[in-house]
């Protein structure tokens, strides 16, 4: 939560200035969401005997594209993104640029080039990198270069997304792209396979001084007595991280006839039993195996965690594996329980620095099988990985989130879809909370009550956040949120969102019944929408697949959230509908559709009417002179 000594976010009067009129529009995304700049509306709030103008909020809502949903999003909102500019990929002036700097096969970057303009540039050093991101709307890099926080820093907000070829993210600095809203994407699946035939090519090779052999040989020397090997059936193999490279290896390794346990804080169990692997502790892992390969990403609490104190728990004559990250082991460790006999042999892909200096005890130790970081390097891989990179990329700067996403919340292809209306009514009931803020109030504080008949758990509401919190805080501050940087934008703002579930008895079918969106301690420019605690109310929900306005304070209302809204307070009586109608019409503004909510008959009601094009401030004016309309509001979508 941020101190309270951090600045609100205020809502307007405010100006909106843009700065797209020398540049050609980029197609609205989940990453970027850049902003469309429209003429500021003109709010009016009457009493009987005054009436005032108010500049309110205005941005047009872009709609989300999510991977796998574009079909739940309807045609409306496909065109309203065109309207607002699209990347077109056959379009010179459009393209994005991306910057490969390290190598990739040919099949990706051929797709990169079908959609933007590609440069690949090799060997950067860390100034001319910064030099050239200034530029680039994604950054396609292997292990070799590290995209600091300077990288970030100089890219000014224009990087969108910067790709790892390969699963390993500990050369990109995720706190720094997080800030700075850019999506940082893996490529995680492509070279599994590639990566476990390494371990376990390692791990025979080193069984039975497969090199030593090899280089004995070429020395013209026949040792068969030196290099007698350990046979693998029956002997324990403890797998330390069982993720996708590691429940491989380990799939190999029962092939093999080998014991295989492993550990892994976040492996389900019964995923581990469905290969026939029994989860243990760390301790327990490296005091029974008689070979620990390791598979585990390289975090400050894995960083060295291979010291002399984990040696000094591991069974004598135990053998390492290691094809994931060099710096989990303390190498000068290593080495002292190579030569203490501890540690009988080990055999390595990965270094803390890369390549290792040449006089590397550790390579040169005769008790060592070493490889230049080839867990990956096979024709099938290099190729998997750059497609899927590529596809990753593209994906991202088209505006769809991609699944490999290491810096913004994990959502399964089947929930995006899912949710993909609920995203779009999400963001809409955030743009139209804060359009209701009087001017000058300050926003701290957030309420989004989600209303399902689903568990919980089975809830995730992470991407609702993030479209709520953007919806909030883009009309009125020059923030560009997205997935990755909402919670940290909303906390450097002084905003603080919280969530409450509550159980309703409706269909399970659907994920949720309704959300709302409630504003604390703010001044109203419309009463209406105050609830009877006293907070900014709206409330809305997904029909027929499309997002609807159900509530405003404590009135209930049915409104398609299409186009532009006016919401009137009127007095209950006949020939409303037609009087406003007729108001618009004259002006040549077409109504999409009217809807009348009241408490009590003939007291008090809201109308809401859907408009296709903004009235001017003059047809503005004559609906507040209707008597019967006490105050109403217009508000964009």
């Amino acid at each position: 939560m941020a101190s309270s000594s951090t600045k609100p976010i205020f809502t307007p009067p405010f100006t909106t200035t843009s700065s797209s009129s020398s540049q050609p529009p980029t197609r609205s995304s989940l990453l970027s969401f850049l902003h469309s700049t429209t003429p500021t509306p003109i709010s009016l709030n009457l009493s009987r005997s005054r009436i005032s103008f108010l500049n309110s909020p205005s941005s047009a809502v872009r709609s989300l594209s999510v991977k796998n949903a574009a079909k739940t999003i309807e045609a409306a909102e496909t065109s309203r993104v065109s309207r607002v500019g699209g990347l077109d990929a056959n379009s010179q002036e459009t393209k994005p640029t991306i910057l490969v700097s390290e190598k990739l096969g040919e099949a990706g970057l051929e797709l990169l080039r079908s959609f933007g303009d590609v440069d690949c540039s090799y060997d950067l050093s860390q100034e001319d990198l910064c030099k050239k991101i200034a530029s680039c709307d994604a950054l396609i890099v292997r292990s070799g270069t590290k995209v600091t926080r300077q990288v970030f820093e100089a890219a000014k907000g224009k990087l969108k997304v910067v790709g790892r070829a390969g699963v390993g993210i500990d050369n990109v600095d995720l706190q720094a792209a997080t800030e700075y809203g850019c999506l940082v994407v893996n490529a995680p699946t492509a070279n599994t396979v590639a990566a476990a035939e390494h371990g376990i090519a390692l791990l025979a090779a080193m069984a039975r001084n497969v090199a030593q052999a090899d280089a004995s040989m070429k020395s013209g020397q026949w040792q068969r007595n030196k290099y007698v090997g350990v046979s693998l059936v029956g002997k324990t193999l403890a797998v330390m991280g069982f993720g996708k490279v590691g429940s491989e290896v380990a799939r190999r390794a029962k092939g093999l006839g080998m014991q295989v346990i492993a550990h892994d804080p976040y492996a389900p169990a019964d995923r581990a039993r469905a290969v026939g692997v029994e989860l243990v502790s760390f301790d327990q892992a490296i005091s029974t195996a008689d070979f620990i390969s390791l598979h585990m990403p390289l975090t400050p609490s894995t960083k060295k965690v291979f010291n002399d104190d984990t040696f000094a728990k591991v069974k004598t004559g135990v053998r390492i594996i290691n094809v994931a990250r060099g710096g989990v082991i303390d190498e000068d460790a290593l080495v002292r329980a190579l030569d203490s006999g501890k540690v009988a042999q080990a055999a390595l892909d990965v270094f803390t620095e890369e390549p290792p200096p040449k006089d590397s005890k550790l390579v040169q130790h005769e008790r060592v099988t070493a490889t230049p970081h080839l867990g990956a390097s096979t024709k099938e891989a290099q190729e998997g990985v750059a497609i899927e990179i590529a596809e990753a990329v593209v994906g991202a700067l088209q505006g769809e989130l991609a699944a490999t996403a290491v810096n913004a919340p994990m959502v399964p292809a089947e929930v995006l879809s899912e949710l993909a209306p609920y995203v779009v009514l999400a963001e809409k009931l955030g743009r139209l909370a804060v359009q209701l803020v009087a001017g000058g109030s300050g926003i701290k504080s957030a309420k989004v009550v989600y209303r399902s008949a689903r568990d919980p758990d089975d809830l995730d509401t992470r991407l609702l956040r993030a479209m709520i919190t953007k919806g909030i805080i883009e009309p009125i501050s020059d923030s560009f949120i997205n997935l990755v940087n909402a919670d940290f934008t909303a906390k450097q703002k002084g905003l603080r969102i919280s969530e409450e579930r509550v159980a309703v008895d409706s269909s399970p079918e659907f994920p949720i019944h309704t959300i709302q969106v409630q504003l604390s301690n703010v001044d109203s420019k419309f009463g209406s929408g105050v609830s009877e605690g006293g907070d900014i109310s709206i409330e809305g929900r997904v029909k027929y697949g499309k997002p609807h306005l159900t509530r405003v304070g404590s009135f209930s209302v049915d409104v398609s959230l299409e186009g532009n809204l006016i919401l009137c307070r009127q007095v209950d009586q006949p020939g409303m509908i037609g009087q406003v109608g007729n108001i618009l019409g004259e002006q040549n503004v077409n109504v999409s559709f009217m809807s009348v909510g009241r408490t009590v008959r003939r007291r008090k009601a809201i109308m809401a009417i859907g408009v296709d094009e903004e009235p001017n401030q003059e047809t503005l004016k004559k609906i507040g002179e209707v008597p019967a309309v006490e105050e109403f509001v217009f508000l964009k979508l």
